[in-house]
C-alpha cells in the first residue's frame, strides 16, 4: 500500500476512482470541497430530487448500467417537464458492498449519461448500508427567470397531451417477473425486449423541454400512472378533465395484449414508471406543440380536455361510459 492510499478513506478512493472523472464542471471543484457552485447567470435554477431503491424501482439483478441510467433519466424527466435544461446532479450512493464488477459499469453508464444530457456530476455522498441499495439523485436545471412550468397552470379548454407510449414500463415489469405478460409474449422475444427496456431504462423528453416552455400552461412527468398524475396536475390547476381512453397511446405489445384480454386498460393507464410527459396545451398552440414536437423526434397526442370542476378526471371508453378505477396510480404508502 502506498503512503498515498494510507492517508486515502476506502469512500475517498471509491469517489476518486469512480466518479471523480464524472466531475467536469468547473462548479464541482473535482469533488475535492464539501459543496459545489451553479452560477445562475440571471436564470432561475430548477431543483428536483428523486431516488430509486432496489426492491421498489429496480430489481437486485437488474444490470448495474440500467440502475444507473434509471437513477439519472427519472430526474431528467422532471426537469423536461418544467421546460429547463439540465446543469448538473449531485448523487448519494447507498452501498452494502464495495463491488468493483457492479460500480465500473454503473459508473462508466452514468458518466455517459451524464455527458450525453449535459448534466455533469456536482458532487455527493457515498454510504454503507446493511438494507437495499439505493441511489438518490437531486438534479439542476436552468430555465429563464419566471419561465419554469408549473403543475398548476392548466385551463378549461386546454389539450390534454402526452408524449410517447403509456403503460409499457408496467408491462416490462411484469414480463422480468415473468408475469401473464410474459406467458402471452413467449414467441416474441423482441417485444419482451422492448417492455423491459421500457420498465429497466426510461426515455426522458428533454428534446421536448422547449416546446413544453414555449406552449404549455401546466405540465409534469407520469411517474406513477398517466390516471393519478393527471389527477395530481388537475388537482393543483383547480380543473378536471376528460380523457378519451381509446386516444391513449399504445406501444404494438401493449395494443396485442389488451386486445388478446392478457391486461386490461386499468393496469395500462394507473401503472408507473412511463416517465413520460404529461402537458396542458391550449387549442390555439396546438399546431406549433405538434409541429415542435415533430422536429424534436418526439410523438406527442391530445388525449382529451380539461373542463371546469374539482371532481377527478373522467375516463370515457369507445361507448361514452366512465370507467371506474379502483386506483388511480402507483403509490408508496
Amino acid at each position: 500500500m502506498t503512503q498515498e492510499e494510507k492517508r486515502t478513506s476506502g469512500e475517498d478512493s471509491l469517489i476518486a476512482r469512480y466518479f471523480k472523472p464524472l466531475a467536469t464542471d468547473a462548479g464541482a471543484f473535482g469533488l475535492d470541497d464539501d459543496a459545489a457552485a451553479l452560477k445562475g447567470a440571471g436564470e432561475d435554477i430548477v431543483v428536483t430530487t428523486d431516488a430509486i431503491v432496489e426492491g421498489v424501482h429496480f430489481l437486485s439483478d437488474d444490470p448495474p448500467d440500467t440502475i444507473a441510467l434509471k437513477a439519472l433519466r427519472v430526474n431528467l424527466s422532471d426537469i423536461a417537464a418544467k421546460g429547463a435544461v439540465p446543469a448538473g446532479f449531485v448523487l448519494t450512493l447507498a452501498l452494502r458492498e464495495v463491488d468493483e464488477a457492479w460500480l465500473k459499469p454503473f459508473a462508466q453508464a452514468l458518466g455517459e449519461d451524464a455527458a450525453h444530457y449535459g448534466c455533469p456530476l456536482l458532487g455527493g455522498d457515498t454510504v454503507s448500508t446493511p438494507g437495499p441499495l439505493m441511489i438518490s439523485i437531486t438534479a439542476f436545471g436552468r430555465v429563464p427567470s419566471g419561465r419554469m412550468i408549473h403543475r398548476a397552470g392548466a385551463h378549461r379548454g386546454d389539450r390534454v397531451v402526452v408524449t410517447g407510449t403509456i403503460g409499457d414500463a408496467a408491462l416490462g415489469l411484469d414480463v422480468i417477473k415473468g408475469g401473464a405478460a410474459a406467458g402471452a409474449l413467449v414467441a416474441d422475444a423482441g417485444a419482451r425486449e422492448a417492455l423491459a427496456a421500457r420498465y429497466r431504462v426510461p426515455q426522458p423528453r428533454n428534446a421536448l423541454a422547449l416546446a413544453v416552455r414555449e406552449h404549455a400552461s401546466a405540465a409534469m412527468d407520469v411517474s406513477d400512472g398517466l390516471a393519478g398524475d393527471l389527477a395530481k396536475l388537475c388537482a393543483a390547476s383547480s380543473v378536471s378533465a376528460i380523457i378519451d381512453v381509446q386516444s391513449v397511446p399504445l406501444s404494438q405489445p401493449a395494443t396485442t395484449l389488451l386486445a388478446r384480454k392478457v391486461i386490461g386498460i386499468e393496469a395500462l393507464i394507473t401503472g408507473g414508471d412511463d416517465y413520460e410527459l404529461l402537458c396542458a396545451i391550449p387549442g390555439d398552440r396546438m399546431t406549433a406543440f405538434t409541429e415542435a414536437a415533430r422536429r424534436a423526434g418526439v410523438a406527442v397526442t391530445a388525449i382529451g380536455g380539461f373542463i371546469a370542476g374539482s371532481s377527478p378526471p373522467s375516463f370515457l371508453d369507445a361507448q361514452g361510459r366512465e370507467l371506474p378505477l379502483t386506483r388511480l396510480s402507483y403509490s408508496h404508502f
